[in-house]
């Protein structure tokens, strides 16, 4: 047998020996996808639709299942969390979590920015915010965070103005109010409730929802600037958790152009993506 015949047989010997090898050890098997479950609320079909656009990226580029835990109080997903009941959990935004931890003494971090909701200004009195009168009553939510948020949309309406280096604001945190507007402080769920009773009021994106209120009508919308950045939606992990590769990755596979594209499919603009706009 000539030495090249030898040669190349004694290769193919040899690919064969690799190639068996490599299967044997399972090295011709895809590695098992990891499980990871995150803790979101009750919401609606619009938000389904965008987690499922998210979870086919998590899958196809990260290898990893994502398994939804479903919650129908916002005091749930937090404890969940803590407990090591879900993984992640994506409801809330900075200011909730803030003083979710403050109150509970947790230790729970933002690991990547969502979405944000605009807070909007409704009336079935006026057409403008121009058009509002001195000494108008508008109706704010009563709970601390969407109280002060809703002074926010007040303030940037060119309604009234708070006073400086005010983080979370209260009635009392308001420096000019140069049309005399009564404020009422009323149960987030009943602002929506209170149209026909007041000028103007602010109302959650979900209670104008469920009072089927459409968000085009609002007379003003929340701006996206430095002062709602504390509205931005995240999704959270316990502290110690937060450097995992699988949640970062979960952060990559949300934060896509497929998912924004599920969002303006879903909402429109009711709901603005958030994790890469430039705040002003």
């Amino acid at each position: 047998m000539k030495k090249s015949l030898k040669y190349i047989i004694g290769i193919l010997i040899l690919l064969v020996i690799i190639v068996a090898g490599y299967f044997s050890f399972g090295g011709g098997k895809k590695a098992e996808a990891e499980t990871v479950t995150i803790g979101i609320m009750s919401g609606s079909k619009q938000d389904d639709q965008v987690w499922k656009a998210v979870s086919k990226t998590a899958k196809d580029k990260y290898n990893l299942n994502l398994k939804f835990k479903k919650f129908t109080d916002y005091s749930q997903p937090n404890k969940a969390l803590t407990s090591g009941n879900v993984d992640l959990n994506s409801f809330q935004h900075y200011a909730f979590l803030d003083a979710w931890n403050k109150a509970n003494k947790t230790s729970i971090e933002a690991i990547g920015k969502t979405i944000i909701i605009p807070i909007r200004l409704y009336s079935n009195k006026v057409k403008s915010v121009k058009d509002i009168e001195n000494g108008a009553t508008i109706a704010i939510p009563n709970d601390a965070t969407n109280e002060s948020r809703a002074l926010y949309v007040l303030k940037n309406a060119g309604l009234i103005t708070l006073k400086p280096n005010t983080k979370l604001a209260t009635v009392k945190s308001i420096a000019k109010n140069p049309k005399n507007l009564q404020i009422k402080e009323l149960d987030a769920s009943q602002t929506a409730r209170s149209l026909s009773d007041v000028t103007a009021a602010v109302i959650n994106g979900n209670y104008a929802q469920t009072a089927g209120i459409s968000y085009k009508s609002a007379i003003y919308v929340e701006p996206v600037n430095k002062d709602s950045e504390q509205w931005i939606n995240i999704i959270a992990a316990n502290k110690k958790d937060k450097n995992k590769k699988a949640y970062k990755e979960v952060v990559k596979a949300y934060q896509t152009e497929a998912t924004k594209k599920a969002i303006k499919d879903a909402y429109g603009t009711a709901e603005v993506p958030a994790w890469d706009i430039k705040l002003k």
